[in-house]
């Protein structure tokens, strides 16, 4: 199990969240199908793989906070979806977070996800309720704030918040949808898991597994 991730473990990373939406990508066309447009299965299989790409072009010595930036900044040229366009923003604020930071423990983590979510929060214009991947982040975003608080070490906190990802993905089912294609079917929503959500519970699970050596990424 990692203690940190290190700006030169962030490649590997990334290789596991591609490797984990091109797994998922048709389960996500299938799940966004229901409500949606089927796209999220395609926007976010190319959005990993061009951020890995991206990542993969950098400098040696790149920092944290500039690859993060990077990888930000190429998804929303790849992908200018909704979902691409708020998952681009939350990298690039992530990465705002990361700033002087040489290693991502539980504080840094924390910091980043706390980021990431307000961005989307924000881009989006989304309130916790809507029935949308705020619903997933700012629980994980809350859970690491509170390991951090605890002194949980990075593997630990990734496990619990993941744990939290799930039971706040499983909560969605009984939300109505309030934006996007989704919007227009509201009650047929209910008993639906939030495809956008689904997103925010794979990319903090794929952390987890990473830092936790149970997944082999590029």
């Amino acid at each position: 199990m990692m203690d940190v991730i290190h700006a030169a473990d962030l490649l590997r990373l990334f290789g596991a969240w591609r490797t984990v939406f091109v797994q998922q990508r048709e389960f996500l066309i299938a799940l966004d199908g229901k409500v949606g447009d089927s796209d999220l299965g395609i926007t976010m299989s190319k959005s990993f793989a061009a951020a890995y790409d991206a990542v993969s072009g950098e400098e040696e010595g790149a920092t944290i906070a500039k690859l993060m930036r990077t990888a930000g900044v190429t998804m929303a040229k790849t992908a200018p979806s909704t979902m691409g366009t708020l998952t681009a923003t939350g990298f690039i604020r992530g990465s705002k977070a990361l700033e002087n930071v040489s290693a991502l423990g539980t504080k840094e983590v924390a910091a980043f996800w706390r980021a990431f979510c307000d961005g989307v929060a924000e881009r989006g214009k989304t309130k916790i309720g809507d029935k949308t991947v705020l619903d997933v982040l700012d629980p994980i975003a809350r859970s690491l704030e509170d390991a951090t608080a605890s002194g949980d070490v990075l593997g630990d906190a990734l496990s619990i918040a993941t744990g939290v990802a799930a039971e706040a993905l499983e909560s969605t089912k009984s939300m109505v949808a309030q934006h996007g294609k989704a919007a227009a079917f509201q009650e047929k929503t209910v008993g639906l898991q939030d495809a956008g959500a689904t997103v925010g519970f794979l990319m903090v699970q794929a952390m987890r597994d990473f830092v936790s050596g149970q997944t082999s990424a590029a």
